[in-house]
């Protein structure tokens, strides 16, 4: 069809690409919109790209002007819903660098994140794929998850070259925070400090900058002595070294493993666990059997996190507890009851000495992505507002269109222009700057 079109001047080839543009807009739109294919909709995408080129290809021997219609209208669709897109991309790229992922060598996974950056390119909302990909990347980091550090650094190296070194200089920040809490659990080790420390335990701390790492709720809970007591020293030695700085614990990203004797004193067990969990298991050092709110009272630990935490320990498939009343298998219940009572399970055996004992997961609600969302807008709002009063700064006058186009030339996210709208005279309110007596449609910059 290229070929005998082609024969007739540009008249035939514009029909064709117009019909080529309608095809990928309406397909592809396909894709994207129905939230009931969001689970599927990256590999989709990935997989219409992939035909388009072979169409391409094939059929319009990789024409510049076909291949430019390409990918006009594959941008086209991808950014018809808001948001969406960059945050499922984000989420495909977490699960290509987690530990267990199926990929089968590092070529495959290099090649897999080379296909994803494609996608990356087309879509406008880059800081809400940022703002996903740092808390999947948060995840990944502290809990050992990666498959690859290798290919961590070179996905971050991939968005560096595309968005600058502003788009991934707090992701950067973070890879070089775990390096230097290494090297300060070596000082520590080597320190004075660490002959303050009795007992058998050992702990590791990472030392996260809170502007690099994703915002987590303070939690709070009741810390055996020994926990207590290396927090503490740690503490002591890091201001000494660090004077000024303030360290907040953060509870909930924290990981232990622990040894025990459940069936036979004699068969040692290791369990990887949450602090949470961990908490827990170490009450039954003391006694044979606890109530919910002797645990809850106990341990601190605030009711819904206390809930998925018995749950794992007592009704998983792995249940180091016992449960009274017990978990009930002919109704599928594995609730927890604020009147339940727990005991170690003493029959417990498993042909591994180390078991992970997964937290019941707590899905990410629409409520949490959309508060992530939330987060992306509100430092969009600061960078409207720096980019409006650094434009001003600079013209000292200028009048509402011009300002509004040179708005739209340096940022790099969309904006709807109600929005813009509202950023001006919020700056109008906080006198930024004001309006010329002369035009109100011209603004005048106030030093």
């Amino acid at each position: 069809m290229h070929c005998l079109l082609s024969r007739i001047g540009i008249t035939g080839t514009t029909d064709l690409r117009e019909a080529f543009s309608n095809y990928i807009k309406n397909r592809g739109r396909s894709l994207i919109i129905n939230p009931e294919k969001d689970a599927t909709m990256v590999q989709d995408l990935l997989d219409f790209k992939e035909k388009l080129d072979l169409i391409l290809h094939e059929c319009f021997h990789d024409n510049d002007k076909f291949s430019n219609t390409l990918k006009d209208s594959f941008e086209f669709f991808i950014n018809q819903r808001v948001n969406k897109p960059a945050e499922l991309i984000a989420k495909h790229v977490d699960s290509k660098l987690r530990a267990g992922n199926k990929e089968a060598s590092e070529e495959e996974l290099e090649k897999s994140l080379d296909k994803i950056m494609v996608l990356f390119r087309f879509i406008h909302g880059k800081d809400v794929f940022e703002a996903f990909y740092k808390k999947d990347l948060a995840k990944r980091l502290l809990v050992g998850k990666s498959a690859s550090v290798d290919a961590e650094k070179s996905m971050l190296l991939k968005l560096k070259q595309e968005c600058g070194n502003l788009f991934t200089s707090k992701l950067e920040g973070m890879f070089k925070d775990m390096e230097l809490s290494r090297d300060i659990m070596l000082a520590f080790e080597q320190s004075t400090h660490i002959r303050e420390i009795s007992g058998n335990i050992t702990m590791t701390v990472n030392i996260l900058t809170m502007g690099f790492w994703p915002t987590y709720p303070v939690v709070q809970a009741n810390l055996p002595p020994e926990m207590c007591r290396f927090q503490e020293t740690f503490t002591r030695f890091y201001l000494s070294k660090h004077n000024g700085r303030k360290l907040q614990w953060q509870y909930s990203l924290d990981h232990c493993l622990i040894k025990g004797y459940l069936k036979d004193k004699k068969a040692m067990k290791e369990f990887q666990v949450s602090l949470y969990q961990a908490l827990v298991l170490l009450l039954f050092n003391y006694t044979e059997e606890l109530s919910y709110k002797e645990i809850a009272e106990q341990t601190k630990i605030e009711e819904v996190e206390l809930q998925r935490t018995l749950q794992s320990l007592a009704c998983g498939k792995i249940r180091v507890m016992n449960k009274k009343p017990p978990v009930c298998e002919r109704l599928c219940s594995k609730d927890v009851s604020t009147n339940d009572h727990f005991t170690l399970n003493t029959s417990f055996d498993h042909k591994l000495i180390r078991i992970k004992i997964n937290q019941v997961q707590m899905k990410e609600t629409p409520e949490e992505n959309t508060s992530t969302t939330e987060r992306v807008f509100q430092d969009r709002q600061y960078q409207i507002d720096a980019a409006i009063v650094r434009i001003m700064k600079t013209r000292k006058t200028l009048a509402h269109n011009k300002l509004i186009t040179e708005v739209y030339a340096q940022l790099k996210f969309p904006i709807k222009s109600v929005d813009l709208k509202k950023r001006i005279e919020s700056l109008l309110e906080r006198e930024y700057m004001k309006r010329t007596e002369q035009d109100p449609n011209v603004y005048e910059y106030v030093a």
